[in-house]
């Protein structure tokens, strides 16, 4: 099986970017590959505990996918999740108000997965 790294850096609420970035991350580790996730720019909130996605608004009972809980449900089957360092403090997210499972790293740490892994996507 292959070690792929998936680099994301879009907000988590306002597109389907973070979406369909973990549909493709549980997917890679339900076919039993290994996955790391570096969360950067706005991404960062992804992580972030407390999540309380709004609803959506031609479904009033529908919320949004709430991405805390597929960050938690990735973290679960195996995917090796950090964070930029230099986007978590400029936007005052501390290691503390970051799920388990998920840590505040440096631009190195990405750099030595890129050149560990067999595939890189960007989403």
């Amino acid at each position: 099986m292959a070690t792929i790294t998936v680099v994301v850096g879009e907000p988590p609420y306002g597109k389907e970017r973070l979406y369909t970035t973990f549909r493709f991350v549980l997917a890679a580790l339900h076919e039993g590959h290994s996955v790391n996730l570096f969360l950067f720019e706005d991404s960062v909130f992804v992580a972030k505990k407390g999540q309380k996605p709004p609803e959506m608004p031609a479904l009033l009972d529908e919320r949004m996918p709430n991405c805390e809980e597929l960050l938690k449900a990735a973290i679960k089957e195996g995917a090796k999740v950090k964070i930029c360092g230099v986007c978590a403090s400029e936007r005052s997210l501390s290691q503390s108000e970051v799920l388990e499972g998920a840590e505040i790293t440096s631009m190195r740490d990405l750099v030595q997965w890129v050149l560990d892994s067999d595939k890189v996507i960007s989403f």
